[in-house]
């Protein structure tokens, strides 16, 4: 048997997850049966979506429910193996959840190969987040060399791949971002203007930067900035609602966008979507980014912090206080 440290969500939050939301617990795993294989787990991915799936309602996917071990995908290898797909040595991912050791019967779990990047990265940039970025911009934002692409939260893991993906087709690419550092960073990976949503005013420098208006706006916070957005369209313009971090801890609803008849001025469409809709492209964007990568093109950043599990807790506050740049991993090993 295997004794394995794992996070369970003791109790719903109210607000901001705090101490009191998350229980640690040590429990013995059983060897793998017939088809199953154990995974010792390195790196947990820290996600925005996280603080949604503790809300008890209906979404994409069911509540994380009272005392089970908090949803997560992780990345790790395999340390014991009864199934003929998964040898001992492998690395793997998959949303195996926020513990030490993990047994699994293949769902949802893919290889991985650490030769063409580490961990962290394919949690990042080859990961979900990667992911989310290429089909966002590919499958609804329709982006086309020439376009003017803004993107929200332009220094976080999904803001930042996207905003190189569209750079890399030949667009014109605006991120924002919040202070000088991330900001200067967006600069260096290739972000023609960047806008520091702490230190000036978005709407008015949006319409210095982009006179003529924006083709495609990849929006990952709502909030004020997505009717900045709105009100600097293009005819044409497509608006991709990828999430709300600006309200996700919320405790009442907050308000829809006041600039939503823009759509109606230019024509233009706003659609939402997740990363699971389009699983028969995920292989060839990961080929795509993976090169992109090694020609330089595309450059993967990881904020890490290492502890073991019990750090996830405030590590995951720090999506929402900013402390990233890139994606937030917790390496556990």
């Amino acid at each position: 048997m295997t004794t394995t440290k794992r996070i369970t969500l003791a109790q719903r939050p109210s607000g901001m997850p705090d101490a009191d939301t998350w229980a640690s617990e040590e429990v013995d795993l059983p060897s793998p049966s017939d088809g199953e294989f154990l995974v010792k787990v390195d790196h947990v991915s820290l996600d925005p979506a996280m603080r949604g799936w503790l809300n008890d309602v209906r979404s994409y996917l069911p509540p994380v429910q009272i005392g089970e071990v908090m949803r997560a995908a992780v990345t790790g290898t395999v340390v014991e193996s009864h199934h003929p797909d998964f040898a001992v040595g492998d690395a793997v991912t998959g949303t195996l959840g926020v513990t030490e050791y993990a047994i699994s019967d293949g769902t949802g779990v893919q290889k991985i190969d650490t030769s063409v990047a580490g961990p962290a990265t394919w949690l990042g940039a080859l990961g979900m987040p990667g992911l989310t970025a290429y089909h966002g911009l590919h499958e609804v934002g329709e982006m086309k060399s020439g376009d003017t692409v803004l993107i929200s939260a332009a220094a976080g893991a999904v803001g930042s791949v996207a905003g190189q993906l569209a750079k890399a087709k030949g667009c014109t690419v605006i991120g924002i971002a919040g202070g000088a550092e991330k900001c200067a960073w967006l600069k260096e990976i290739g972000f023609d203007e960047v806008i520091d949503y702490k230190n000036e005013n978005v709407l008015k420098k949006l319409r210095e930067v982009a006179p003529k208006g924006i083709d495609v706006y990849f929006d990952n916070v709502g909030g004020d900035i997505l009717d900045a957005a709105l009100a600097n369209l293009r005819r044409g313009a497509r608006v991709i609602i990828c999430g709300a971090v600006s309200t996700y801890n919320d405790e009442t609803l907050a308000p829809g966008p006041k600039r939503y008849m823009s759509l109606l001025v230019f024509r233009a469409k706003m659609q939402g979507f997740l990363v699971f809709d389009y699983p028969d492209k995920d292989a060839a964007a990961i080929a795509e980014m993976s090169d992109l990568i090694s020609s330089g093109k595309l450059v993967a950043r990881e904020t890490v912090v290492e502890g073991g599990v019990e750090k996830f807790g405030d590590t995951l506050l720090g999506l929402f206080e900013g402390r990233n740049t890139g994606k937030l991993v917790l390496k556990i090993a």
